[in-house]
């Protein structure tokens, strides 16, 4: 069954540029959250969704014209009261062709220093990266020599990484990072608890099962809350498919359970989500559709 129009079909086979979304509370403070595109990354659907040619065959909207799920790279910046906070770090200048991993991935990085310039933002404005889990295409500047320098682009902040995700970050190694990404991340690294606020409206709610520690952040603002929900979902076609989980989530099962959960969740009209590999639609919320829920984009507004 197909749920988009022909104009959100062509976003669904684009990455994302630049979006933000801003939210007025009652006592007139200001929250900004942006999406600051790194780059792009697209999947073989079948090697990376539990998937069939017949579940792509009746949902051909979203692959591109080589048959590949497309999606975007990056991180979501969060500014409020003059401060700012970074969700992830995108995968840095840096590019994998899917010739050279199993999981046949392609990804392309290096743009979100650009984009934050655009935002009026540098690195040093950034208190902390929080990170949703230790894989390489969300920690990527925060370990990668800075362009013309010999240090991460985010030297000066600190690195909020979910305790379980990093006492056991040795099983990210077993995804492609390496132990010395690791190393140069650990010595601004500071360890976050469950339902932790870690900036102003800003809480930890961890969400094991794409990895041992995996992540997502709650933004309150404006009456409304903003679900970062990492790698939860990959594709915006999972949410009327949550039996589609990730070949290489660390607990299958546990991914499953939480896709219903957070469905559900998004289907709340107070609520928003954000999916920072979702295609050219990365803030959204769960609508139903002839009985089927669906991702509907939210655009570039005042909230």
């Amino acid at each position: 069954m197909t749920h988009h129009t022909t104009d959100l079909n062509k976003r669904l086979t684009r990455p994302s540029g630049m979006r933000s979304l801003t939210f007025k509370d009652t006592d007139g403070k200001v929250t900004k959250i942006s999406f600051v595109p790194d780059g792009k990354v697209t999947f073989d659907p079948k090697i990376w969704l539990d998937t069939t040619d017949k579940d792509w065959a009746e949902h051909p909207e979203y692959l591109d014209d080589a048959g590949r799920l497309v999606g975007s790279v990056g991180a979501l910046l969060v500014e409020r009261d003059g401060r700012a906070l970074l969700i992830d770090a995108g995968v840095g200048p840096m590019a994998m062709d899917a010739s050279q991993n199993p999981y046949r991935i392609s990804l392309d990085g290096g743009k979100l220093l650009e984009g934050l310039a655009e935002l009026g933002r540098n690195p040093a404005d950034i208190e902390a990266v929080a990170f949703t889990h230790l894989h390489i295409d969300h920690i990527g500047w925060a370990w990668q020599p800075a362009p013309g320098g010999d240090r991460p682009a985010f030297a000066g902040a600190k690195y909020l990484v979910a305790e379980p995700e990093w006492t056991q970050r040795h099983l990210a190694e077993a995804t492609g990072v390496s132990s010395d990404m690791l190393k140069a991340m650990e010595p601004q690294v500071q360890t976050v608890g469950d339902d932790e606020e870690i900036f102003p409206g800003v809480r930890v709610k961890f969400t094991p099962g794409h990895s041992v520690g995996h992540t997502t952040y709650i933004i309150s603002a404006g009456g409304k809350r903003i679900v970062a929900f990492g790698d939860t979902f990959h594709s915006p076609a999972q949410i009327d498919h949550p039996e589609w989980v990730a070949k290489v989530d660390y607990d299958r099962a546990q991914s499953t359970g939480l896709h219903s959960t957070v469905i559900e969740r998004l289907s709340d009209p107070n609520v928003i989500g954000y999916g920072d590999h979702f295609p050219d639609m990365v803030f959204g919320r769960v609508e139903t559709d002839e009985g089927h829920p669906v991702w509907r984009p939210i655009d570039d507004q005042n909230l």
